[in-house]
């Protein structure tokens, strides 16, 4: 007959790997909220670019109001890395094509820092009115 003394099972985690776990946890917590700002501006510009699409004559619109539309939409999400100088507006067969490029540089821990690279191109045909 064996004794409760000789068997042992699981008993859970231990306080060091604990503190392990939570670390790792922390980490990418970090690297996350550090990265989101980045992606979600990404998204503001995607969409953006969307709504500008769907704008009935912007395929006959001048390319400073099309970018003046365009920075309009940014202001609203609070966009700040997205520059003049990042935009490209090319004219094609049917309207415009709107390029945003651009490089967000945030700092990660001491001299490191976080770079991402984002480029975005959306085709600006619709030429028709709102009827």
């Amino acid at each position: 007959m064996q004794s409760n003394n000789t068997r042992r099972g699981q008993r859970g985690i231990t306080l060091l790997g604990f503190i392990i776990v939570m670390a790792v946890v922390g980490f990418f917590a970090y690297i996350t909220i550090k990265l989101f700002p980045m992606y979600s501006e990404y998204y503001s510009v995607k969409s953006a670019l969307k709504g500008l699409s769907a704008e009935a004559g912007v395929a006959n619109m001048d390319p400073a109001r099309i970018q003046d539309l365009f920075f309009r939409r940014l202001y609203i999400s609070y966009s700040q890395n997205v520059k003049k100088e990042h935009v490209k507006i090319q004219r094609v067969d049917n309207g415009w094509q709107m390029t945003v490029q651009y490089e967000v540089r945030k700092p990660l821990v001491a001299n490191l820092d976080v770079v991402g690279k984002f480029n975005v191109t959306q085709n600006l045909s619709r030429s028709g009115d709102t009827n």
